[in-house]
């Protein structure tokens, strides 16, 4: 009955596991010493609640796990806005609205359901939102199996998902044949990876991911970084989209999720362009919204230095000077150095005739992998904003 409900509320999985998570406890631990969570010091301040549910929740016993797809396939062509310099990638999960709510407000109509059935159930609902080892419980729990790029992949619906739990003090029958490896010797989410953030099979060195330098971290962003970020101004996807497993993935099912502001084919300068004032109302109900004025400037100052040489992004750069903060000021002084030796490389470039890199295919990795019904409903043949001085893509 929990699964059926959990379906009708528009969760594509839904699995049971029990609470022991022994066997990830060192891993855990072991990942924490390297510092490899970086500066997020949450993750190490919970002791052992996040790999021992009962902790956490006295008198936990199961745990429910659900899967909500997030990949939209009416967007503009995600590969297309990714290897187009000028223009901003911004993962796919945030693209709509703030996910944390919507399977918030879900997992507390499903704690309902369980109540009128078990009225002295014990309940309570995470997303993302407390220590909690939730894709190793989805893996117990038989929705996927643990990749090397560290994320839960189902082998018939990728990766492209949000996880939600329920921890419940009934005893729920455990689905007890996890889902078995499928990465095989595929190592194309470690080839791909643009910063090399995934040391080892399943480890990530969250201080060279760049979700993480553009969301969780604070203050400079190291230099050596800064040029392999690309155009990625919010989250990176790269080793979802290169992993074969998400040729499988469902669609949205969520109108919430839909791409919000021209999000999907938004250009660099455009959004650089925002006051704070503006961001905070374009951004209101996102999840970009959390990190704040000053990292969404330092994240597309980086971008904008990464971006094909453009005197107009010059321009704009130096207009944003002193209009922040020290430490975004850093970043636009870098990008400006960035375009103008761009600038001398261009010509270089021409006169050279230097081939560039055919647009459609990894850097590293073999291929590209979308999903095989999302192909054709993307915006492939729409031509992409082009800016003008008047024009505001984003209005």
């Amino acid at each position: 009955m929990i699964k059926d409900h959990a379906y009708q509320l528009g969760f594509s999985h839904c699995g049971f596991s029990h609470t022991d998570l022994s066997a990830y406890e060192a891993d855990y631990f072991n990942w924490l010493g390297l510092n490899y969570h970086g500066t997020m010091s949450y993750m190490a301040a919970h002791g052992t609640k996040r790999t021992r549910p009962s902790e956490l929740i006295p008198g936990t016993q199961s745990v429910i796990s659900v899967l909500m797809p997030y990949f939209e396939y009416d967007q503009y062509d995600p590969i297309i806005q990714l290897q187009s310099k000028q223009h901003a990638y911004v993962s796919r999960y945030a693209l709509g609205r703030d996910y944390h709510k919507v399977l918030r407000k879900k997992l507390a109509k499903l704690a309902e359901f369980i109540l009128s059935q078990v009225p002295d159930a014990a309940l309570r609902g995470f997303v993302d939102s407390a220590p909690v080892l939730e894709r190793q419980l989805a893996y117990q729990a038989g929705l996927g199996f643990l990749g090397k790029n560290s994320l839960l992949i189902h082998p018939k619906a990728g990766s492209w998902f949000f996880i939600g739990e329920i921890y419940t003090n009934l005893t729920l029958a455990s689905d007890s044949t996890p889902v078995r490896d499928g990465c095989g010797q595929c190592q194309a989410c470690i080839q791909e990876c643009p910063t090399q953030a995934i040391v080892a099979d399943g480890v990530v060195d969250a201080r060279r991911c760049i979700s993480y330098l553009t969301i969780e971290h604070q203050g400079a962003i190291d230099e050596e970084l800064r040029p392999l970020m690309g155009n990625r101004i919010y989250g990176c996807d790269d080793c979802q989209l290169v992993c074969p497993w998400n040729h499988f993935t469902p669609p949205n099912q969520q109108d919430d999720f839909k791409a919000r502001h021209e999000l999907d084919q938004a250009l660099l300068i455009d959004l650089f362009s925002w006051s704070q004032q503006e961001f905070e109302v374009q951004m209101a109900g996102s999840p970009i919204r959390r990190i704040g004025y000053e990292k969404w400037q330092r994240n597309i100052a980086i971008a904008l230095g990464n971006a094909d040489f453009d005197e107009d992004i010059i321009t704009q750069l130096k207009s944003r000077l002193g209009q922040v903060s020290d430490m975004v000021d850093e970043h636009i002084y870098w990008a400006i150095t960035q375009q103008q030796q761009a600038g001398t490389l261009t010509n270089a470039v021409e006169k050279s005739n230097y081939p560039t890199s055919p647009i459609g295919l990894p850097s590293s990795a073999a291929k590209y992998y979308l999903p095989k019904s999302a192909k054709a409903q993307f915006k492939t043949k729409r031509v992409l904003p082009v800016r003008t001085d008047s024009q505001d893509s984003l209005d």
